[in-house]
């Protein structure tokens, strides 16, 4: 039910006795950030999640345009950047924040690290931190071939080619990665599936998850703090 005292209209009150929003409510207030010297890590995490906002924004707007087929993604991201009003600055925009997310990303997980914010109760917040790198890596990764010029192609063989060296499985998860024996137009399609698609479901879910355990159990105060 509603905090006692706070005026609620009749829709937060037919939705609070059904969901149980002040539940939801509760949870998203409780947030109380620890001053201390090391305060200054607690941002990239929230850094993080705004490039991570950004990466959707612009990638959204990118869906517009972009065309993923061997014979036209090329010329697609070429009309993108000469003929569409603000085109370069919303795909500068993508690349350049994937950069910068990847960047705090590994600062965020560096901080954790050195603060041992991984400490019980928040083993779980760490383990979907660590699927959370994982993930971004591989949108990285997958987003690279999508411009399908001789570079993003040579580092997608270069990528794939690699997952041979992963025993037994390694020759299957390349072609599987690649549809084939070879980086070509199916390597594309497939790549841009798991980009737009598989990953940012992957995300969402693991995000949630930390976000919540975040709110759940606070943020870690260093050992050297307490």
């Amino acid at each position: 039910m509603a905090a006692p005292g706070a005026p609620r209209g009749r829709l937060w009150t037919w939705l609070d006795e059904r969901v149980g929003l002040a539940d939801f409510e509760y949870l998203a207030r409780k947030k109380q950030v620890p001053v201390h010297r090391h305060g200054l890590w607690y941002y990239f995490g929230g850094m993080t999640l705004f490039l991570f906002a950004i990466q959707v924004a612009t990638g959204v707007l990118l869906l517009f345009y972009y065309r993923p087929s061997a014979e036209e993604a090329y010329e697609s991201i070429q009309f993108l950047m000469a003929e569409v009003e603000f085109g370069w600055l919303i795909r500068s925009i993508h690349a350049w924040a994937a950069n910068l997310m990847i960047f705090t990303l590994f600062i965020h997980l560096f901080s954790v690290l050195l603060l041992k914010a991984y400490r019980p109760p928040r083993e779980v917040t760490w383990l979907s931190g660590i699927g959370l790198l994982g993930v971004a890596l591989g949108l990285g990764f997958t987003g690279y071939l999508l411009p399908w010029n001789q570079l993003a192609y040579f580092a997608t063989k270069v990528g794939t080619e690699i997952t041979g060296v992963v025993p037994v499985v390694g020759p299957f998860l390349g072609r599987v990665l690649r549809g084939g024996d070879e980086v070509t137009g199916a390597t594309l399609t497939r790549f841009y599936g798991i980009h737009v698609a598989v990953l940012p479901a992957i995300t969402t879910l693991l995000l949630g998850l930390h976000l919540f355990l975040v709110q759940r159990h606070g943020m870690s105060v260093p050992p050297s703090v307490e």
